[in-house]
């Protein structure tokens, strides 16, 4: 049953210039709800990434709703959580922790349905028969079943860490059948991207805390769309150096608004608007741009 006060937070690592919080209450406050939303930073608080057990504990037992978990704990956090949704089971990563009326912590990935709402809305016409991922983490997981599901044919999965590629394209494999996905090291970028209809980039690289191209700006190429999942800033480097060749781009507010609203919606049980959301980020964004200029 929803309530009319609720606490939760988010937890990962640098996350100080997080628009989450801003979007979360900025609904809340619309809808009349009391909504208070904490960040909880590991490297402010001086602890490694596998604390985040610890973390999800103190939070339950403090009395919070719920946590949105991000980079780089949304793997770790799994074998911490009471229960999975089909969903974040599937993928090996969550982004959501809501702590029900029993106590239990049940983990779900927002990010899947997230970034599917918002390649559709923004990039509804685009190729996709190749399509070449750079990350393979937690995001990089949501990111690529979400392609896949859109329709793309196959999807090459490119990490620096050959083994953690290999394990989420034979899982993508297993999941959407064989063939439809393969992996690869960043050396082998330029080939991948010289065929390809489009790039997805779901790493860290390109956010405030972690800035510059997640590979050479040479290999972009008129013609190729580009997905970035980073959204502070909403204008990459990457996206940047995109939009100069004249490819259509497709920045990451829409996943991080699609995806905060429907973790809006478990930890209220209200239905947030994502219109009105939609704008506060492209709002927050414009401040953000402006106040580094």
């Amino acid at each position: 049953m929803a309530k009319e006060s609720y606490l939760v937070g988010l937890i990962g690592s640098g996350i100080g210039p997080s628009l989450s919080p801003a979007l979360h209450q900025r609904e809340a406050d619309r809808q009349g709800l009391r909504y208070l939303y904490r960040l909880i930073d590991i490297d402010v608080l001086g602890v490694a990434p596998a604390a985040v057990g610890d973390l999800v504990r103190a939070a339950r037992d403090l009395g919070f709703d719920g946590l949105n978990i991000t980079h780089p704990c949304k793997q770790l956090v799994i074998e911490h959580l009471d229960a999975l949704a089909p969903q974040a089971e599937a993928l090996g990563a969550v982004n959501t922790v809501v702590f029900e009326e029993d106590g239990r912590a049940v983990g779900h990935n927002t990010d899947v349905t997230g970034f599917a709402a918002s390649f559709a809305r923004g990039l509804p016409d685009v190729p996709s028969e190749r399509v070449v991922q750079v990350g393979a983490g937690g995001a990089g997981a949501a990111v690529a079943h979400a392609t896949l599901t859109l329709g793309a044919e196959r999807v090459t999965v490119v990490d620096a860490l050959a083994d953690r590629a290999a394990d989420l394209a034979a899982a993508l494999n297993r999941h959407f059948g064989a063939g439809r996905a393969a992996a690869a090291t960043p050396d082998r970028l330029a080939g991948l991207l010289s065929d390809a209809d489009g790039v997805v980039h779901a790493t860290p690289t390109g956010m405030a805390a972690h800035p510059g191209l997640p590979f050479a700006a040479e290999l972009l190429r008129p013609g190729l769309w580009v997905a970035e999942v980073v959204y502070r800033p909403l204008e990459t480097e990457l996206l940047r150096a995109a939009r100069t060749l004249g490819c259509a781009t497709l920045d990451g507010g829409g996943m991080a608004v699609f995806q905060a609203a429907d973790a809006f919606r478990l930890f209220t049980g209200h239905e947030p608007d994502t219109g009105r959301m939609l704008t506060d980020i492209a709002e927050m964004g414009a401040v953000v741009e402006s106040s580094a200029g």
